[in-house]
């Protein structure tokens, strides 16, 4: 494991080493998004406005799980890097323990309080059932769900992003295959959705507890110790993804508020659609900072300032051309991507306008999401949060109250392309004094 972490920086090396995290965020997208597909063809679009109405609570949930990975990543990334395997291993322990409990909280409180979330979260009367069904169903898997975001950096780290990768990918063909089998064939509805969705979950979340329970590599199940310090310190560290994901929550529901005053349910229909493309050509980048953020935090225990400026610089140069392929590929494939969804004639003219739009953020969000990745990596949370911040709350959310306002709906597919702009130039200046200038905050010098 750590001679896999330790390996020759090449622009290979670090892609091949990248790649599974990539196609596991990429596999994890698409079996969320096929959910929605099924329940746009085969249930309708107000059911689809449904799911994406009570997903936050999911968000909530992945949020605290992000926290834990990429916090506790950083952590077990640097004791391994400093040859501390002990520490490394009851680190793992806690954060896996902690998570688990952390989830039953939360399965409680969402059982107790379908109708109440549901309503709060922007439901009407029309959409309520179908909010409670599925939130209902889904809730129960959240262990699982969250166990599922740990154990996909946390296999990284132990040097199995493969079989990370096949897990998802196992994951994804069970969820698909269960989405027809529920909702076509058993006419379960959205409930059968989110039981689709929860059983495919419970195949990494099962495999990555035997994996590291049985383990003979250097990271493994240990004893369990608590270490209040150590575990704030990782919540900290992490906060960035948490606050990223949190802020995709509230987000959500002031999109969907915004666009239900806008255009009624065929309007958060079609939010619905462009926030599902947006969350699987994101992952691309997200599965690329999982990939190499072990790598990092392992040459930062290791006090290797070479082969950190060399990461650096692959990194960010992939992440900028593959961020103007990416735009051109959402632009030309939007209509595509539209028809996928719903053939219902308002939602498919308001998603497919809006997603053209829309899709312009995808030449800033990449360079964004890896940068915040960066900096979780090197235990430098502050700067991380900030990042996230502002690209998935601040700036978003002020775009959200201001545009609508003088160019209607136009302006709530604007938000996210000028959040993610404005983000980028609050960004700039962090690599300056990190990564490019000469002060004494450099982590490249020497």
């Amino acid at each position: 494991m750590g001679k896999s972490l330790n390996r020759r920086i090449t622009p290979w090396s670090l892609l091949s080493f990248a790649a599974p995290s990539i196609i596991m965020m990429v596999f994890m997208s698409l079996y969320t998004i096929v959910d929605g597909i099924f329940v746009s063809r085969f249930v309708g679009s107000n059911a689809l406005s449904s799911l994406n109405i009570v997903y936050p609570v999911v968000n909530v949930a992945i949020a605290i799980a992000m926290m834990l990975a990429s916090g506790g990543n950083a952590i077990i990334s640097k004791y391994l890097g400093e040859e501390n395997k002990k520490r490394a291993c009851e680190s793992l322990t806690q954060f896996v323990t902690v998570c688990i409990l952390v989830s039953l909280v939360i399965v409680v409180i969402s059982q107790v309080f379908l109708t109440e979330i549901s309503r709060l979260l922007g439901s009407n009367e029309v959409l309520l059932a179908d909010c409670k069904s599925y939130l209902g169903m889904v809730s129960l898997f959240i262990p699982a769900c969250m166990l599922q975001t740990l154990f996909q950096m946390y296999l990284v780290t132990a040097g199995r992003p493969t079989m990370g990768l096949l897990l998802m990918i196992g994951a994804g063909i069970v969820n698909a295959v269960l989405d027809y089998v529920l909702i076509v064939i058993c006419d379960m509805g959205v409930a059968g959705a989110a039981l689709a969705t929860g059983i495919g979950q419970c195949i990494p979340a099962i495999a990555g507890l035997v994996f590291f329970m049985f383990s003979k590599g250097e990271l493994r199940f240990t004893g369990f110790k608590l270490s209040l310090r150590e575990l704030g310190h990782a919540c900290y560290n992490g906060s960035s993804e948490m606050v990223s994901e949190l802020s995709n929550s509230v987000v959500t529901v002031l999109f969907n508020l915004v666009l239900m005053r806008l255009a009624g349910e065929a309007g958060v229909a079609a939010i619905s659609i462009l926030l599902y493309g947006q969350f699987l050509f994101n992952a691309f980048y997200l599965g690329f900072t999982i990939g190499i953020s072990p790598i990092v935090g392992f040459q930062y225990g290791a006090k290797d300032k070479k082969k950190l400026r060399s990461i650096y610089k692959i990194a960010f140069l992939f992440v900028a051309v593959s961020a103007v392929i990416l735009t051109v590929i959402a632009e030309v494939l939007a209509t595509w991507i539209i028809t996928v969804f719903t053939h219902d004639p308002a939602t498919f003219e308001l998603a497919e306008i809006g997603f053209k739009i829309f899709a312009v953020n995808f030449l800033f969000s990449g360079l964004n999401i890896t940068s915040s990745g960066f900096f979780t990596a090197l235990s430098n949370g502050k700067v991380s949060a900030i990042i996230s911040f502002s690209r998935t709350f601040i700036f978003t959310v002020l775009s959200l109250l201001i545009l609508p306002h003088f160019l209607k709906i136009y302006g709530a597919w604007l938000a996210v392309p000028i959040a993610e702009a404005v983000t980028l130039l609050v960004t700039m200046p962090f690599h300056k004094v990190y990564f490019i200038g000469k002060g004494e905050k450099n982590y490249l010098r020497g």
